[in-house]
């Protein structure tokens, strides 16, 4: 193919690309009508580029710059893609050790924490944001392996926590939460049960989540939504254990996950516990015991033998305050309930005596010996850990629930709109895996998911269209210098 100029009949020069088939010349495309001199040299470089985009060859002048071939005035803006955002959360997801998981997967780990969405609008989103096309039966394709890929996940992750989180398996903090679906049909798996999102009223799952020190997530397990929280810890923690060959292990937990028979499961398999104590439900001897040798100055603390192991007790003067002044509230609202019977209802400090209501005395007296003290149960002795130490790593506990937090709102878990069991399972996979790579984000950048989208979000590939040759050009954006910050946390040189 050659360019070809001709004389038009109004003088201007025409700018055409030909080629000769069978001694005929053929007009292959033409480029448009020239009135200066200018213009004719920004046609022949159309021509050019046109050529050899048509017969794909490659220039022979390696070093020519592309932009010169651009010229606006044939050119039309087409949208944004966020490429830049893409592929950083996939070096992100490749040091994970997702990189060989199915590429599907990954898009919707990717998508999930830049726009949560329902799984038909997610595939959308990934042609609308970065470009990339996944067929929706694509996603049920691979919902039948949500049990093998959790598996693997969960090996993965434990791995890049050892790598950069020093991660031991010796204290890992436990909790669950419910999670609720935008229906009021229950089945197997959906059930109703005490919602911690108030949503009592529709079916839900219970998701048991294991976080290392840091509050990097390491582990999770799905229960029926109606499982009562305190009979998810054995089984989780026995198959962790048993899953990675944990030879010593520490959990941390709140007072649901405690009970005799709880305690009972825990010992016998070497596996140690600290976990919060509910101190309204203890007997008569050991308050006294507590009341009597506990000193109420700050800091102070008493180790008690109990069958639930060591109970380990402090004394907090603003723990006292606060305490002090719920009791006060609840005895004040008995008081009303008490003067006026056709408004009563079961409050903490009454009880019915010969159908009347009254003050429970017994109990005022037994919470007034408690105002200010919080209780933790533990196995741990304390040569090897000191009242202090189980306190201060109860205390830490906080890092699980903002685990959850993450995964609530940033990541938006909840509602969830499926009805089969391997999809919903599928679905809390892929929460769980942009929970791993958001909190590694926060704990190695130093901010927040929020902070690290809005910033990533200022990085747009401008998409345009030359009309002449129909080639997409895309315009690359810098890092801002910010975001060369982030980078730099989270990609440090080797």
């Amino acid at each position: 193919m050659k360019i070809r100029i001709v004389k038009t009949a109004s003088g201007a020069q025409a700018v055409q690309v030909v080629r000769y088939q069978h001694n005929k010349r053929v007009i292959v495309q033409h480029i448009g009508s020239a009135h200066s001199g200018e213009e004719l040299n920004e046609f022949i470089l159309i021509a050019e580029e046109w050529i050899k985009d048509f017969s794909n060859q490659l220039s022979v002048f390696p070093d020519e710059d592309p932009n010169k071939l651009l010229h606006l005035n044939h050119c039309k803006f087409i949208g944004v893609k966020y490429h830049f955002f893409r592929d950083l959360v996939n070096t992100l997801h490749d040091n994970a050790g997702f990189g060989d998981l199915p590429a599907l997967l990954n898009d919707l780990v990717t998508i999930r924490m830049f726009e949560p969405a329902s799984k038909l609008r997610s595939l959308a989103l990934l042609e609308q944001f970065f470009g990339i096309k996944h067929s929706r039966k694509s996603y049920y394709r691979i919902a039948p392996q949500c049990i093998e890929l959790k598996a693997m996940v969960e090996q993965k992750v434990i791995a890049f926590a050892r790598e950069n989180y020093a991660f031991q398996f010796d204290l890992v903090f436990y909790d669950v939460t419910t999670l609720y679906f935008e229906t009021f049909e229950e089945d197997e798996l959906r059930k109703n049960g005490f919602s911690k999102d108030n949503k009592s009223q529709q079916p839900q799952i219970l998701i048991a989540l294991m976080v290392s020190k840091e509050g990097f997530p390491i582990a999770y397990e799905v229960f029926s939504g109606n499982t009562f929280e305190g009979h998810t810890i054995i089984p989780v923690v026995k198959q962790f254990v048993k899953s990675h060959e944990v030879k010593e292990f520490t959990v941390v937990a709140d007072a649901a996950m405690i009970s005799t028979e709880n305690v009972k499961q825990l010992a016998p398999n070497n596996i140690n516990y600290i976990v919060g104590a509910r101190l309204g439900n203890i007997g008569s001897a050991l308050l006294e015991n507590i009341d009597k040798n506990i000193s109420r100055v700050d800091g102070k603390s008493i180790r008690i033998k109990t069958d639930n192991g060591y109970l380990i007790c402090s004394y907090s003067s603003v723990r006292y305050r606060k305490d002090l002044y719920e009791m006060n509230r609840q005895i004040e609202k008995a008081k009303q309930v008490i003067e006026k019977p056709s408004k009563s209802k079961k409050l903490k400090f009454t009880k019915t005596n010969n159908q009347q209501i009254e003050i429970n005395e017994g109990l005022i007296e037994k919470t007034k010996k408690l105002l200010g003290i919080k209780g933790y149960y533990t196995n741990l002795e304390e040569s090897v850990a000191d009242n202090k130490t189980i306190i201060e790593r109860y205390h830490e506990l906080y890092k699980i629930e903002q685990a959850f937090r993450i995964s609530k709102s940033d990541l938006q878990t909840r509602p969830i709109f499926h009805f089969k069991e391997q999809p919903i399972k599928l679905h809390i996979l892929i929460c769980f895996m942009a929970l791993v790579i958001s909190k590694h984000i926060e704990l190695k950048a130093g901010i927040s998911v929020r902070r690290f989208l809005d910033e990533s979000k200022k990085i747009v590939d401008g998409q345009i269209l030359n009309e002449m040759t129909r080639k997409i050009i895309t315009v690359k954006a810098e890092p801002t210098p910010k975001m060369k910050d982030i980078i730099s946390k989270l990609l440090p040189p080797h």
